[in-house]
């Protein structure tokens, strides 16, 4: 446990109203697979809250669990149970004003910046779900800003909504990673997580992973 983190005094809590915008802080300083994205994402820092963050908070606030220290927010975990009826009611509630919203950018790929790369995805989704997807319906994701880890409360975070998940039935669960970050692999494998499927490669790399429940008794 890191000395600064000792020196903290953190809690964990559900989701209340207000909470948006500290969440969409945090997405944005660890969009840079997992480091810091506010120099990637200045000219528009909630591009990706929009995406990874406000859907969550509107569709399944009873699945969102954070941290907090005397300073504010400093992470989050979020979850979906039923990963299908979630990316449906995204594409349906919440895409379309997006697209209105944000242009599709145009020219070569290789040459936008992140904001532009992050506005690709409204326009053109990727709902990729590993299978056998009946054992893992579910998927959850977790951010924490740099005071906030080194002190197990992403392990605590992460196994509260995995307990809240299997109560609700859920027979599993997955979640989806940049290839390159590598700390935030060896983090799942330790929990028990179990590797599905990557796709992409390079920078582009995505590994995703999955965790059954033991039946409830």
């Amino acid at each position: 446990m890191s000395s600064d983190s000792v020196k903290r005094s953190f809690r964990i809590r559900d989701y209340r109203d207000g909470d948006d915008a500290a969440a969409f802080y945090i997405c944005m300083k660890t969009g840079d697979h997992g480091g810091d994205g506010e120099p990637l994402f200045r000219a528009d820092p909630d591009a990706l809250g929009r995406l990874y963050v406000a859907p969550y908070l509107r569709f399944e606030p009873e699945l969102a669990l954070f941290l907090e220290d005397d300073e504010g927010v400093c992470g989050y975990a979020l979850g979906a149970r039923d990963s299908k009826e979630f990316y449906a009611r995204y594409e349906s509630e919440m895409r379309p004003g997006l697209v209105a919203a944000f242009p599709d950018p145009d020219g070569e790929p290789a040459n936008w910046n992140r904001v532009e790369e992050t506005y690709s995805f409204y326009h053109h989704p990727d709902y990729f779900l590993p299978q056998p997807y009946e054992q893992y319906p579910g998927h959850l994701h977790i951010d924490l800003l740099p005071r906030a880890q080194g002190g197990g409360w992403g392990r605590t975070m992460i196994e509260l909504l995995l307990e809240r998940m299997r109560f609700l039935g859920l027979p599993g669960v997955h979640l989806g990673m940049s290839g390159v970050n590598h700390a935030a692999y060896g983090f799942y494998r330790h929990l028990g997580f179990v590797e599905l499927s990557r796709t992409g490669e390079g920078e582009d790399e995505s590994i995703y992973l999955g965790m059954k429940f033991k039946p409830q008794v």
